[in-house]
């Protein structure tokens, strides 16, 4: 699967958002940052979860976080572990939803977001994202006996969207640019959006391409559910941690550079995206291009700072 060429000029602005700042790779001289402080304090870090967002954060059959933004951010907690002279440090996972996870990171409630959040430039002004780990963009799923191809045929017509996503705005922007007329509802969680379609609450739902893909995937509905249209949003996502601490920046920073200079992030993505996942489905999603070259930026880079 590529995403469309018309949307690959985003990396540029995906790369200005992730990017950690070069100030920021010399933090904590004088002391650990707040967040870092306190995670030395209490010898755990809080890792906040999506339980429906596969295959970046779900749950498995006993009801265990897991995915593949989750084990980016054990990687993380592995190189905060280092940094705080702490090896042994504990993980205490935190569900978030899509609509409260940013303010679970402003209110101190977790201490990175391990989910599939965009990373733009509203949110960038209030967090802060670790380097790309992904890129996504707005589709719609339907049922496939409906004629649904393009947004513009469900004029007049029912979408289903998760609450404080990018895909809502995308949704909103979409209608009142061509006048659809949409009856846009929101539902609070991705597994809630799904069953609104499929319980014909819905006439089509609307979220990143790779999340459709991964509940169509875990439903076993491939024979009753496609997805389709052309991309409505551009989306690369991040890990989400605090804004104003260039030591921890400088900490998720390094822990991508490590596995770029491991080659482990294409084998990580493999595991999630290609391989069979722990609860038994397959997505069979190839890297894109984008996040290829993205990667090889970030090998390249540990390379030059070897």
């Amino acid at each position: 699967m590529r995403l469309s060429t018309a949307i690959s000029g985003g990396l540029w602005l995906a790369a200005c958002l992730l990017a950690i700042p070069a100030s920021a790779q010399t933090g904590g001289s004088e002391g650990l940052s707040p967040s870092l402080s306190a995670i030395k304090k209490a010898h755990t870090v809080r890792l906040g979860y999506r339980e429906s967002s596969p295959p970046f954060s779900f749950l498995d059959q006993s009801g265990r976080p897991i995915g593949y933004s989750l084990e980016l951010c054990e990687a993380i907690v592995e190189e905060i572990g280092v940094e705080v002279d702490d090896p042994n440090l504990k993980i205490d996972y935190v569900k978030v939803t899509s609509d409260d996870r940013i303010d679970a990171v402003l209110q101190n409630k977790i201490d990175l977001e391990c989910g599939s959040t965009t990373a733009n430039a509203e949110r960038g002004k209030r967090v802060a994202f670790s380097p790309l780990m992904f890129v996504a963009g707005t589709k719609l799923m339907v049922p496939k006996a409906s004629s649904v191809q393009q947004l513009a045929d469900l004029k007049g017509k029912a979408v289903v969207v998760t609450k404080g996503t990018t895909n809502e705005q995308a949704i909103q922007a979409a209608d009142k640019k061509f006048s659809l007329g949409l009856n846009i509802v929101a539902s609070p969680d991705h597994e809630q959006s799904y069953q609104m379609l499929v319980d014909g609450k819905a006439d089509a739902f609307a979220t990143d391409d790779i999340l459709l893909f991964g509940l169509i995937a875990r439903h076993k509905a491939q024979d009753r559910y496609r997805v389709t249209g052309d991309y409505l949003s551009y989306d690369p996502y991040g890990i989400m941690f605090r804004k104003g601490e260039p030591q921890l920046s400088a900490v998720v920073e390094r822990a991508f550079r490590r596995l770029g200079s491991n080659h482990d992030l294409v084998p990580l993505y493999n595991k999630w995206f290609i391989a069979r996942l722990p609860t038994g489905e397959r997505l069979n999603v190839p890297i894109s291009l984008q996040l290829e070259e993205a990667f090889k930026a970030m090998d390249d880079s540990a390379s030059a700072n070897n």
